[in-house]
Order: structure tokens, then sequence, then C-alpha cells
């Protein structure tokens, strides 16, 4: 199994905006080979930001580096640029995790 996560920092405020974006986005995974889940997970809260994290589990690392260099990632990034920038406090950070038990 190999997971896949972005970090977000999201400005406090701009919580619901993040979330309708990704409610509502077409991510294409579904029709991906070796994609099992996801999940968009809300985290802690400063008095700048609140800390989102994108999860994506797959069946292994070849199945998601695939799943990077395809049409379906390109469509589901293709409208990325539509959320607007002043709610993201820096860009996203990726975390990659091999299953070792």
């Amino acid at each position: 199994m190999f997971l896949a996560m972005n970090r977000f920092r999201i400005a406090r405020g701009h919580e619901e905006t993040f979330i309708e974006h990704w409610r509502n986005r077409e991510s294409h995974l579904d029709e991906v080979p070796g994609f099992l889940r996801f999940h968009l997970l809300k985290g802690p809260e400063t008095e700048e930001y609140t800390l989102f994290s994108s999860f994506s589990e797959w069946e292994s690392e070849r199945a998601f580096e695939d799943w990077t260099h395809s049409e379906a990632f390109r469509a589901a990034h293709a409208n990325a640029g539509k959320t607007p920038r002043d709610i993201y406090l820096g860009p996203p950070e990726l975390e990659l995790f091999s299953s070792v038990i």
C-alpha cells in the first residue's frame, strides 16, 4: 500500500471555500488503476490557518506514479487555479508513505 498526502494551510475564515472546492471537483480517481480511496482531512487550527490534508491510498507506489503522468491527473488538476489563491498560506506540502506493516 502507498499513501500520498498534500498538506494545505488555509487562511482562517476560508475553510468552507476550500472544502467546497474539493467537494465539487472532478478527481477522475475512480477511473485510475490502483486507486483505493480518498479523504479530505481537517486538522488543527492556529490563529492564522486551518490545516487540511488530501489523503489518497494506492495499491502501490507505481500506481500512484502512473496516475501523476496520466490524462486523468491532468484533467483532475485542470481547474486547480479556480480556487482563490489568497486562501492558501503557502504551497501544498506533498508527503509520500509506503506501508511497512
